[in-house]
């Protein structure tokens, strides 16, 4: 069973630098001139734990929720899960896959059961759910599905301002929401699913610029789409 730890090949309260040399040793046996075009599905693993593991704020995030959701279950866990036909256990096996590195795989578990309409909330407890939902957001963007990953951000920082549990984390949050609404959104969508986005981004706590900002983009879609009429 691959943790983010087990692909580094270091120990869980490994050291800052020893994740990065391990990352660096890793990384060259995956070199192309090395692995050849069959290292590169790996060296994106790779890539993926390392940028978990070399945040304090995300390894603090990925080891509770790991800590949490899979310290009891034995290596059949995800063959018992995968043998169930209800949704609970659905839920369970997408957040599963995804804190072992199998995110192509958890996505289409959650495509399966409806996508954005899974209700994982409802299955998961709140803090799995949170961390699953972060954490399937952010596969989703490296996947280019921005819509499909702002909608599941923009869910997680509403409930992070109804009731908090990131707390230190909710700062690289609301950057990376930001981010990807600057970068990489507006031409995945159409103008009026960018409108929409930019309503869902009003009153999320969000300072007033950025809000005079989206609202001022809003306003110039607006005008573009009567000027197509």
């Amino acid at each position: 069973m691959n943790t983010y730890y087990d692909l580094l090949g270091v120990e869980k309260g490994a050291s800052p630098g020893e994740i990065k040399k391990a990352f660096r040793a890793k990384a060259k046996q995956l070199h192309p001139d090395i692995a050849g075009s069959g290292g590169a599905e790996a060296m994106r693993r790779l890539l993926a734990a390392y940028e978990v593991l070399s945040s304090p704020e995300r390894r603090f995030e990925y080891d509770r929720a790991y800590t949490r959701f899979v310290k009891n279950a034995g290596f059949n866990y995800r063959t018992w899960l995968r043998e169930q036909d209800d949704p609970a256990s659905q839920a369970k096996l997408v957040f599963f896959e995804l804190l072992h590195l199998e995110e192509v795989r958890a996505i289409a578990i959650w495509r399966k059961n409806g996508g954005l309409a899974f209700p994982m909330e409802q299955y998961l407890d709140r803090e799995d759910w949170m961390d699953c939902l972060f954490i399937l957001a952010e596969e989703l963007d490296r996947q280019g599905c921005a819509y499909e990953a702002f909608r599941l951000l923009v869910t997680l920082l509403r409930e992070e301002r109804r009731r908090p549990y990131f707390r230190l984390f909710t700062p690289e949050l609301e950057n990376y929401l930001k981010t990807l609404v600057r970068l990489r959104l507006k031409p995945q969508v159409d103008e009026e699913t960018w409108i929409g986005c930019m309503e869902n981004l009003i009153g999320l706590g969000f300072s007033a610029q950025d809000e005079e900002r989206w609202m001022r983009s809003m306003a110039k879609t607006v005008k573009g789409m009567r000027q197509q009429q």
